[in-house]
């Protein structure tokens, strides 16, 4: 895992979610959008399944508030999903048939790392980091 406290941050995003069947939807537009903006659309579709299962696993599981947060730093991009549900995410064995069940495996599989970090306030933020492409440069 990338200490990000001794990397600058280049940039960050966040959006707030109210407790609706949209709210997926809305977090996978706010990560397109912004990854569009900073040149970085060749990672969105990563990204919008991950904050997909994200959303959809809080949504399910946890408790307001949600908030989606997308930081750029040197060579990471860190998404993150804030809920107010202390409970962590766990792995679950999906059979070839559930509907259910892969979210935190599709997290895994997708990010270069992931993890949980409970807040002192109450809650926890379920953040997965992405390799920014080698040939990126920002705009200055």
């Amino acid at each position: 895992m990338v200490n990000h406290m001794s990397v600058q941050r280049r940039w960050s995003h966040e959006t707030d979610l109210a407790l609706h069947k949209g709210s997926a939807s809305h977090a996978r537009a706010f990560v397109a959008l912004h990854l569009r903006a900073h040149d970085l659309a060749t990672m969105a579709d990563d990204l919008q399944l991950v904050v997909s299962e994200l959303v959809t696993n809080a949504m399910l599981h946890a408790q307001p508030p949600y908030t989606v947060s997308l930081r750029a730093f040197e060579t990471t991009l860190r998404l993150e999903m804030l809920d107010g549900a202390n409970a962590e995410p766990s792995m679950m064995v999906a059979g070839p048939l559930d509907t259910y069940g892969r979210g935190v495996m599709i997290v895994q599989a997708l990010s270069r790392d992931w993890g949980v970090l409970t807040r002192t306030s109450g809650g926890k933020t379920v953040w997965a980091d992405f390799d920014i492409p080698r040939t990126y440069t920002p705009a200055l």
